[in-house]
C-alpha cells in the first residue's frame, strides 16, 4: 500500500510539473497565412535524375560536390545579408522561416525586394558588398584599383577609411575547406578534362585568379559530371555591378540530348556575322570552342538558388575566354520541363488566345531559352570606341541590358538557324508564341531584379510596335507574326549598339522608360496569382533525395 501511494504522489508531482512547463514555454506562433501565400506561390521540385550511367568513383564524388555547394550557399548568405542565425532566431512563425530561406533574407526578391519582416527597411542595393553607410561619391572618389574587382569585400578601416578585402581573406576559413573538398573530389574523377577542372578550381578559390579554371572548364568535352563553383554572377549587387556572389551547381550530363546540340555550336562564327547590325557592332568572332549541352541539375547552392531559379547558363563571364574559346550553354532540362508544366502551360491557359495556345509547346520553351544563353555569347563584349568593356562601362545598367541582349538575340538566333535549314521542320510561330507566354512568366518576378527590368523593356517595346494585341473581353494576348519578327530585329539593332558604343546614358534612359510594369499588365498577372499559378519552383534536393 505504501508503495502504491508513492507512485501515486510522484503521477501526480508528474502531472504538476508538465502544467507548469506547458504555461512557461514559448509557444511557437501560427503560421502567418500572408507569408504562408507567398511561399506556397512555389512549387516544390525533387532535384533528382537517373544516375545509373555513373560510375562507382562518380558516384562518391556527388556528396563532396554537394557539400562544396552547401559552403556556397552559406557565403551566398553572407554576401546578400549577414549572419542568418540573427535572422532565424528572430524568427518563431515556419512559414516566414521558409520565406526568408526562399528569399535568402527577409526582402521579397520576387517583390521588389520589399521586406516581408516589418522590422527590416529597405534592402541596401549593394548588398553586404560594401558598407552600409558608404555613399556613391566616397566610392568614386576612393583611389583604389581593386575596388572595382569582382572579387573583393569593401570594408573600412580602424580609421573608417575604405579598404578592399579579395575573398579567399574574407571568406579565408569556408574558401580552405571548399578547396580542400574540390581537390578530394579531383582524386576520384575518372574524366581527365573534369579532373584537371576541378584542380585548377581549387586553386582558383584560394587566390581569386580564375582564368586558367575557366579555360579548363571550356575543355571539357567527355564529363558526366558537371561542377560550376565559385563568385560568378553580380546581379546582387545592384549599387555598381561590380561584386560577384558566390553559386554552385552540381550537374548531371544528358549525353543523348547533349549531341542533338553539337552542331549548333561550330555556326557560331557564322550566326555572329549575321546579326541585325552595322559590321563594327560584330567584329569580335565568338571563339570555336563553344559548346551547348544538356543536364539535369541535382543541387542548387547560393546565387543561383535565390528568389527565381536558373534553368540555363551561360558561362564563363570572362570576355577574354569568349573571345578565345567561346562559352558553354548548359540547359537544365528536368528544371526546365518543371517551370514548363508548373508555370508557363498554365500561364497561356490564361493570357494567350484559345486560337495561339496550340503554339505554346516544351521543344520552343528549350529553344528559345538555350538560344537566349548563346545569345549571350554574341554581340560585342568590348567598346567599339576604345572606351573598354561594355560591362565596366555600362556598370550598374549591364545586367539588365545584357538580359535584354540575350532574351531577343535568342529569338533572332531560332528564327535564322530556321531559314538556313538547322532546325528542321518547325513552325517559328511555336516559338514566338511561347515566347510571349514566357515574358508572362517572367515578369511576375517583378522589374527590379535585371531580368525583370529586360522583360519590362522587351514587352512594352513589343506592344509599341503592335507585335501583339490583347482582346479586352477575354483578356488574351495575340501575337502578330510579321510585326514582332520586325520589332525583334530593330531591338536587336538598338541593344547591339547602346552596348557597343558603351552608351551609358542610353541604356539607363530605355530601361527608366520602359522597364517597368504598366497598370494593365499587372491587372492581368494578378489574375494569375488569383489562379493559383505558380511562380516559380522551390527544390526539394540533397544526398536523401537522390539516395546516396
Amino acid at each position: 500500500m505504501k508503495i502504491n501511494h508513492l507512485l501515486i504522489s510522484l503521477l501526480c508531482l508528474s502531472v504538476l510539473f508538465a502544467s507548469c512547463n506547458q504555461e512557461t514555454a514559448k509557444p511557437e506562433e501560427a503560421v502567418n497565412p500572408v507569408i504562408q501565400e507567398k511561399v506556397d506561390a512555389f512549387a516544390l521540385f525533387k532535384l533528382t535524375t537517373d544516375l545509373s550511367s555513373l560510375t562507382k568513383n562518380e558516384k562518391k564524388m556527388l556528396p563532396i560536390l554537394i557539400e562544396v555547394a552547401e559552403i556556397m550557399e552559406d557565403l551566398y548568405w553572407k554576401e546578400a545579408f549577414g549572419d542568418k542565425e540573427l535572422l532565424f532566431n528572430e524568427i518563431n512563425d515556419p512559414a516566414t522561416r521558409q520565406f526568408a530561406k526562399i528569399n535568402f533574407g527577409p526582402w521579397e526578391r520576387l517583390k521588389e525586394n520589399t521586406p516581408f519582416i516589418e522590422a527590416y527597411g529597405t534592402k541596401p542595393l549593394g548588398a553586404q558588398f560594401y558598407p552600409e553607410d558608404m555613399t556613391k561619391e566616397e566610392f568614386d572618389a576612393w583611389d583604389d584599383e581593386s575596388k572595382s574587382s569582382l572579387y573583393t569585400m569593401i570594408r573600412r578601416d580602424q580609421d573608417g577609411n575604405l579598404m578592399s578585402i579579395p575573398y579567399h581573406e574574407f571568406f579565408s576559413k569556408e574558401i580552405k575547406k571548399a578547396a580542400k573538398l574540390i581537390k578530394k573530389a579531383a582524386t576520384l574523377a575518372d574524366d581527365p578534362g573534369l579532373k584537371n577542372y576541378l584542380e585548377l578550381r581549387a586553386e582558383a578559390l584560394l587566390t581569386d585568379e580564375y582564368l586558367d579554371s575557366d579555360m579548363a572548364w571550356m575543355d571539357m568535352k567527355t564529363n558526366s559530371i558537371d561542377f560550376v563553383v565559385g563568385p560568378i554572377e553580380n546581379y546582387e549587387d545592384a549599387l555598381y555591378g561590380y561584386k560577384a556572389a558566390h553559386e554552385s551547381y552540381v550537374l548531371i550530363k544528358d549525353k543523348e540530348w547533349s549531341q542533338k546540340l553539337d552542331r549548333f555550336a561550330v555556326l557560331l562564327p557564322e550566326l555572329q556575322r549575321s546579326l541585325p547590325v552595322p559590321d563594327e557592332y560584330k567584329q569580335e568572332i565568338p571563339g570555336s570552342d563553344s559548346d551547348l549541352g544538356v543536364y539535369d541539375a541535382i543541387f542548387y547552392g547560393g546565387d543561383c538558388n535565390a528568389g527565381s531559379k536558373t534553368i540555363a547558363i551561360n558561362l564563363p563571364n570572362d570576355e577574354r575566354v569568349h573571345i578565345e574559346k567561346g562559352s558553354r550553354k548548359l540547359q537544365l532540362k528536368n528544371s526546365m520541363q518543371a517551370k514548363f508544366d508548373m508555370i508557363l502551360a498554365p500561364i497561356a491557359n490564361e493570357l494567350i488566345s484559345k486560337d495561339q495556345r496550340k503554339h505554346v509547346k516544351f521543344d520552343a520553351f528549350f529553344e528559345n531559352t538555350m538560344f537566349h544563353e548563346v545569345g549571350h555569347g554574341l554581340g560585342i563584349k568590348n567598346t567599339i570606341n576604345g572606351k573598354g568593356a561594355v560591362r565596366t562601362v555600362l556598370s550598374d545598367q549591364y545586367s539588365a541590358f545584357e538580359e535584354g541582349k540575350a532574351d531577343i538575340l535568342g529569338l533572332f538566333l531560332v528564327s535564322k538557324l530556321t531559314e538556313m535549314g538547322e532546325m528542321g521542320e518547325k513552325d517559328l510561330m511555336d516559338n514566338f508564341v511561347t515566347f510571349m507566354a514566357g515574358i508572362f512568366r517572367s515578369v511576375r518576378f517583378g522589374a527590379t531584379s535585371s531580368h525583370g527590368k529586360a522583360n519590362m523593356v522587351r514587352f512594352n517595346y513589343f506592344e509599341e510596335e503592335g507585335a501583339f494585341s490583347r482582346d479586352a473581353e477575354t483578356g488574351t494576348y495575340s501575337v502578330n507574326f510579321d510585326v514582332m519578327y520586325q520589332a525583334m530585329l530593330d531591338l536587336s539593332n538598338m541593344i547591339l549598339i547602346v552596348q557597343g558604343d558603351g552608351d551609358y546614358d542610353a541604356a539607363k534612359k530605355i530601361l527608366d522608360d520602359k522597364g517597368y510594369i504598366q497598370d494593365q499588365l499587372q491587372a492581368d498577372l494578378d489574375r494569375l496569382k488569383e489562379k493559383g499559378i505558380p511562380k516559380d519552383i522551390a527544390f526539394i534536393q540533397g544526398e536523401d533525395v537522390l539516395d546516396l
